[in-house]
């Protein structure tokens, strides 16, 4: 087994005055189980839906699937020494539900779970708190073949997997992720298909993003049952969403896309109801009649935190004749009863993802939930970007990533110092690993991974991070 590249000396920020975080603030870094862990069929793991979409012909850029990706499961060790020379204060990983619960129902597989006993076991011993997600988007296939997440019951077992790990962990994990961004599972993996499970129907994406949810605040009412000391939360990916001009039809575009990006899961998990222009919206689609009595008193359970990922902003309009969606997220079928909805660039610079570099949309996000849905503490739980990588001497020099991450921590430290409870950020990703549907074309990763070799090399960002967190802070510009 090839150890990982010790991190060289950290790059010294410039001396000067200093953008400091608050005491405390939690520096740490993300990933996911599929993404990195491979061992697909160690250890009594069974397929998950990304095992069986990944291995459907064109599913995925070249075929590539996460059966080795990072080869995390064999590695674990070695990356939390990586983490730790980092400095890390905290490490979020996501749990592979088919790993720790074959088949999505029944009992603990006890080798599975004694696989995060271990990560967790190591990541303590090396001071580096623990930060669990439950879902990452790896439904057990069996779940799926029953009818996936558009079927009520998957709200149930989710919660009974959620036990299950409480049961094993929760002795020493504090901070618990129910769900990672339910849009994507929900808008694409029934709505456009282009995530798993591939399927393709807008009535689907509404029921399986309310049953996310349901399964979400279940879970919450469990673990707070059997953990009442634990540190609750669920993570959305949000978006500013700006409209092209002032044009009355292109404001109207924004509050539909808002609406099914935004408040189809702040409203119900903050405040308890959809909204009624939402379920206007989606009219054509579904008339809401899986929502059942007391399922949003469920799933706004109250929370102890709440995790953001933020990566950019959408910019909308009406429609032109013959203007074609521009990015395969933003297909029409992502946003069932918006079809007519064209999304605009505006020709500033991108990231290797063709996602626009936007750190001030950063700052909005995080002033408007605190302003309009929660006083909980915040938490930028992703946050990064894809950019073309090089080995050069056995180096990784990333400015462009570097940047993105200076420009995006100042925008944090500008929505602290406007009164938001930011206590924490997560940069995305640890390292590079299976970026779904893209494969191994796209690398978010600040510490780069060949993938034949397994070798790991800390890239500048890494370095620089590291120097940021030593300092709990920034060189002001």
């Amino acid at each position: 087994m090839s150890n990982p590249a010790s991190p060289p000396a950290v790059a010294v920020l410039d001396q000067g005055p200093e953008l400091t975080f608050p005491p405390g603030f939690l520096w740490g870094a993300a990933t996911a189980a599929y993404q990195i862990e491979g061992a697909a069929a160690e250890g009594g793991r069974t397929p998950s839906i990304w095992d069986t979409f990944s291995h459907n012909e064109g599913r995925t850029v070249a075929g590539h699937t996460g059966d080795v990706a990072c080869d995390h499961y064999h590695r674990m060790p070695d990356d939390v020494r990586l983490m730790a020379e980092l400095g890390l204060k905290s490490y979020r990983f996501s749990v592979s539900w088919p790993r720790v619960q074959p088949g999505g129902t029944g009992a603990a597989n006890q080798e599975g779970l004694d696989f995060y006993r271990r990560l967790v076991d190591e990541l303590l011993a090396h001071d580096i708190e623990p930060w669990l997600t439950l879902y990452h988007w790896d439904l057990p296939q069996p779940l799926e073949d029953a009818g996936g997440w558009p079927v009520r019951d998957t709200a149930a077992r989710f919660a009974d997997y959620a036990q299950l790990v409480a049961g094993a962990l929760g002795d020493r994990v504090t901070y618990w992720t129910t769900l990672n961004e339910p849009w994507c599972s929900a808008f694409l993996g029934y709505g456009s298909g282009v995530h798993a499970p591939g399927r393709s129907d807008g009535g689907d994406a509404v029921r399986a993003g309310h049953h996310l949810m349901l399964g979400h605040g279940l879970a919450v009412q469990a673990l707070r049952a059997s953990r009442p000391q634990a540190q609750l939360g669920i993570t959305l990916n949000l978006y500013p969403v700006t409209p092209a001009s002032d044009a009355a039809g292109d404001v109207d575009a924004a509050r539909r896309i808002d609406g099914l990006a935004n408040r189809f899961f702040l409203d119900p998990v903050l405040r308890g109801s959809y909204p009624a222009d939402l379920r206007t919206d989606l009219r054509e689609v579904s008339d809401f009649g899986h929502v059942r009595d007391g399922d949003l008193a469920i799933i706004s359970s109250p929370l102890d935190v709440m995790g953001i990922n933020y990566y950019s902003r959408h910019v909308v309009a009406a429609p032109v004749e013959g203007a074609e969606p521009e990015r395969y997220w933003r297909a029409p079928s992502c946003w069932p009863g918006s079809e007519d909805v064209r999304f605009v660039t505006r020709g500033v610079p991108v990231t290797d993802m063709d996602w626009e570099i936007d750190a001030p949309g950063l700052v909005e996000t995080l002033e408007r939930v605190h302003r309009d849905y929660t006083d909980l503490p915040l938490y930028v739980t992703e946050n990064g970007s894809a950019f073309v990588d090089a080995v050069v001497d056995g180096q990784v020099d990333d400015p462009d990533r570097l940047a993105y991450f200076d420009a995006h921590l100042r925008a944090a430290h500008a929505a602290i110092s406007a009164g938001v409870p930011l206590k924490g950020y997560f940069a995305w990703s640890l390292m590079d690993n299976f970026e779904w549907a893209w494969g191994y074309t796209k690398r978010f990763g600040m510490v780069h991974v060949d993938y034949d070799s397994q070798v790991r090399i800390p890239k500048s960002s890494a370095r620089w991070y590291a120097e940021v967190i030593r300092r709990n802070g920034l060189a002001a510009q």
